[in-house]
């Protein structure tokens, strides 16, 4: 077993919920795993508990309230009754309090005059908040797929989450790369406060990346870090975030990711690679 490392989170998005999964991470140093109350068709802690009996008292555990089942399909809400519920639920179902929860997505229910959207998000930060006070989980945040809305609506009034995370990578686009370095300036949030999730837009397959070469972006790589790695690694600085929330079931991949992070970004490069990105944004705009 490798000596942990904090910066990589076992997202089990679309995991099997194997225990192989959970012993290779353990084994490759990766001692945090992130998933949600949703996630696993609304079983994705009772599979995680299962799949990791005698193992979850290794990891430190991240999960997600926001989406509840329906009899067609899943529906988002931000109220707090039932963000409550769902957080004790989660606490029985894993047979234990999770380290974080997040509040998923908030965006989705957000759509409303700027008063009423930012009561509606300051009730339901308030919610998981008083759950973090109370002991069903270690801490609180909140977790954006699209943070493009939040900004505006965060003030000095608004708790204060523990951790927020964002989209990251090369895919992320300069228009939530922009909200998110925004929202972490809003609410005071160091880099260690933000994580960042989907680093490959969602496929580390996609033949994307062997058209592209995100090497361009690493200091003095060598021939042995492949583009996945390098995207990888890149994605710690778009935006700049103390870890990354990455899914694979392949322990071997997850052990390539650990190895990419002795490499470090090339600043300028990222930093053309910004002003690119807004160049475009701006194009399109006109």
């Amino acid at each position: 077993m490798r000596e942990g490392d904090t910066r990589i989170v076992l997202g089990l998005h679309r995991s099997r919920y194997e225990r192989r999964v959970l012993t290779g991470a353990l084994e490759a140093g990766v001692d945090a795993v992130d998933t949600s109350f949703s996630y696993h068709g609304f079983s994705a802690h009772t599979a995680l508990a299962t799949a990791g009996r005698g193992l979850l008292p290794h990891f430190r555990i991240s999960t997600k309230v926001g989406f509840f089942p329906t009899a067609s399909q899943a529906e988002h809400s931000l109220a707090p009754e039932r963000l409550r519920e769902a957080i004790e639920q989660s606490n029985r179902d894993l047979g234990r309090a999770p380290d974080l929860v997040f509040l998923h997505n908030p965006e989705r229910s957000l759509s409303a005059p700027l008063p009423v959207a930012q009561e509606r998000l300051a009730t339901a930060c308030a919610a998981v908040e008083e759950a973090a006070t109370a002991g069903l989980c270690g801490g609180w945040g909140v977790s954006s797929w699209d943070a493009r809305l939040l900004p505006r609506l965060v003030d000095v009034s608004l708790p204060r989450p523990d951790v927020v995370m964002v989209r990251a990578g090369l895919l992320a686009g300069s228009e939530v790369l922009h909200a998110s370095e925004a929202l972490a300036v809003r609410w005071d949030l160091k880099p260690a406060q933000l994580w960042g999730m989907s680093p490959f837009g969602g496929d580390p397959l996609d033949a994307l990346w062997g058209k592209i070469d995100p090497r361009l972006f690493i200091h003095a790589a060598d021939a042995g870090l492949s583009p996945v790695q390098a995207a990888f690694r890149v994605s710690y600085w778009l935006p700049r975030v103390g870890r990354v929330a990455v899914g694979t079931d392949n322990p071997s991949h997850l052990r390539e990711l650990v190895d990419a992070l002795r490499y470090e970004a090339d600043a300028d490069s990222l930093h053309t690679y910004r002003r690119l990105l807004r160049q475009r944004v701006q194009r399109v705009g006109q």
